[in-house]
């Protein structure tokens, strides 16, 4: 959705219910406990920023329609999650309506902090309720809230919930049935301020003592010690990289057989032609294409909610923002860089935690430098046709040293773009972490599936569908027009994919390259693997599995020379992103200039190294 794009949203009757809190005081828990599956994710018109809407019904009967607000700390917003909230509140948000009533959702465990935004939100003149949230957990450290007495002194329903067993839900549902409890109450009385109002409040309630230490407190000691915090922080993000790689990769493996064997029975079924050739190379490969991605995106995504529902990604941020810091960046911007290296679409797609809108557009076009898994048919195929496979001693081959000699040039590369575009990009910003470090939770299992089923949704509607379209795009320009009878060339060379190789091959001869690896580049606009699968055809390599890539690479082994090979290694470092990465980056940055400018500067790094490594290996 482009910004300041009109758009009217039409929105189903009945009455508007805005849940309203702090980050981390559960009010997403208590949005999924009384809408269950009954929501839909969107993006608030003009903005990036995630809209979660969802339905109810009252015990009385009552149809109720349930908005999820971003997570702030006040009606002064510092982010554009903060200024959605507030725009919505005042009814100035493009497309909604301004609620009915409020949902105030407190932490007990943090009441004098969580009541200034309470206090806020009267002075808005909407109908207001509190659900004070978290208090088995308040009263595990000694504190228990009077929630009648918290009513009276308020001038609001207050009610007592536990939003991840759902105590107290039932309740709430039946006092949303009371038809005055929706009607505007009177202006809170002007006079001392906030603070003043709250401290008085906690006094006369018998809370203003501090609760004793609790067991997050004991965690912390060790979870943000300056040598064990990191260290533990390594073991975890090791951990998350290895299960987003190992427990993909079965479950790609039988989407793409299950795609092989929806292929072979419709290609028995149909006879040889230019529709069965559309259905099995073009749509069912091109399905294929777009649900490989979804067990690596779905795994990702199950590790940062529980890191998130547990509360340990907030102190990952922590402790990792000095190191960032230097970059231009903060801590929030390492595991969605983190995430890039399976595939850049979750990373991407990551990047909606990072609420600095600099630091988020930063993270986006850094992505794409992250080596990821797309990349590892080309190397592995380059690196066996022209790496020779020699022992250098202690147990490292010269392959797997030059494998990760690629990973660490993309690394660095990042670091040098981050680096620069600080310096270009943040002059005068004052770069700070403001973020709550919330008590330590068991993630709920309820809340984990509906998390990942939203995930699921939103990456198939938002990008499945023009992944799709264009790999149907590529099958058609790789098929048509058809080798005459007669042909002596592969059929490839006379398709519109093969002219626009030859077309191309000038551009990219000083850099070492043939027509056939410009055919192998456009071809990868797809997806980068593809460009493996071009080149197989270019060749005219019939075998299949492991026997084609062997074939293949005695083949460009004897038409390319050395230093085209490693020419196109320095390529696939800097390779400008396939198309559905590219997709992605416009639907995450709202526009197409960040995609358009990352892809050619992209280019420009790709081209570049391309340029100088085949020279410098024709010089030695």
């Amino acid at each position: 959705m482009r910004p300041g794009e009109a758009v009217v949203h039409v929105h189903p009757p009945g009455p508007l219910l805005a849940l309203l809190g702090n980050p981390n005081c559960g009010k997403t828990a208590l949005f999924n406990r009384l809408t269950g599956s009954r929501q839909k994710v969107a993006n608030y018109a003009g903005v990036t920023v995630e809209r979660k809407e969802g339905r109810f019904t009252t015990e009385g009967g009552r149809k109720l329609r349930l908005l999820d607000l971003p997570g702030t700390y006040s009606l002064h917003p510092r982010s554009a999650d903060e200024r959605v909230t507030r725009d919505v509140l005042l009814g100035s948000a493009a497309g909604e309506k301004r609620p009915d009533l409020l949902l105030c959702v407190v932490d007990a465990t943090h009441l004098r902090r969580q009541l200034r935004l309470v206090f806020a939100a009267r002075q808005l003149g909407l109908p207001c309720v509190v659900a004070l949230n978290m208090c088995d957990a308040a009263e595990r450290r000694g504190l228990t809230i009077d929630a009648d007495a918290l009513s009276r002194e308020l001038g609001l329903p207050v009610v007592r919930t536990v939003a991840v067993t759902g105590e107290g839900v039932e309740t709430l549902r039946r006092l949303l049935d009371d038809r005055a409890k929706w009607e505007v109450p009177p202006p809170p009385a002007v006079g001392e301020g906030d603070h003043q109002r709250i401290d008085r409040l906690l006094a006369r309630l018998g809370l203003a003592g501090a609760l004793p230490p609790e067991a997050t407190d004991r965690i912390d000691r060790f979870v943000l010690h300056p040598v064990a915090g990191p260290l533990l922080l390594a073991a975890v993000l090791f951990f998350v990289f290895q299960a987003v790689f190992a427990g993909a990769a079965p479950l790609q493996d039988g989407i793409e057989a299950a795609a092989l064997r929806a292929g072979s029975e419709i290609a028995a079924w149909l006879p040889p032609g230019p529709l069965r050739s559309l259905l099995v190379d073009g749509v069912i490969a091109g399905a294929g294409g777009v649900l490989v991605f979804l067990p690596q995106i779905l795994i990702l995504f199950f590790f940062i909610l529980v890191l998130e529902e547990s509360g340990y990604l907030p102190r990952a941020a922590y402790l990792l923002d000095r190191m960032m810091g230097g970059l231009g960046l903060s801590g929030r911007s390492f595991i969605p860089l983190l995430s890039s290296f399976a595939c850049a679409i979750p990373g991407i797609m990551a990047c909606r935690t990072i609420p600095n809108t600099r630091d988020r557009l930063v993270t986006i076009a850094l992505a794409p430098l992250m080596t990821c898994s797309a990349r590892l048919p080309v190397y592995a195929l380059l690196i066996g046709a022209f790496i020779p496979r020699r022992e250098l001693g202690f147990g490292i081959g010269l392959q797997g040293l030059v494998l990760f000699a690629l990973y660490l040039a993309g690394v660095a590369a990042a670091a040098l773009v981050a680096w620069l575009l600080k310096h270009a990009t943040a002059h005068g910003q004052v770069r700070t972490l403001m973020m709550e470090l919330p008590a330590y939770h068991w993630p709920r299992a309820a809340n984990l599936a509906i998390g990942l089923w939203q995930r699921a949704l939103v990456f198939l509607r938002r990008v499945g569908g023009i992944i799709l379209g264009l790999t149907v795009l590529v099958w058609a320009l790789a098929s048509f027009p058809a080798a005459p009878a007669d042909a002596a060339l592969p059929a490839i060379e006379y398709s519109f994919a093969g002219q626009l190789g030859h077309l191309l091959a000038g551009l990219f001869a000083p850099a070492g390259f043939n027509w056939q690896i410009a055919v192998a580049l456009v071809a990868g606009l797809a997806a980068r693997e593809v460009a493996v699968g071009a080149l197989g055809a270019v060749y005219a390599v019939a075998a299949t599995g492991d026997a084609a890539a062997q074939q293949l690479g005695l083949l460009i082994a004897q038409h390319w020379s050395l230093p085209t090979g490693l020419a196109l290694l320095a390529w696939y470092v800097f390779a400008p992103q396939c198309v559905s990465t590219l997709v992605a980056m416009r639907r995450e940055s709202g526009s197409w200039a960040l995609p358009a400018g990352v892809a050619a500067a992209l280019f420009g790094l790709a081209y570049g190294a391309a340029f100088l490594t085949f020279r410098a290996a024709l010089a030695c």
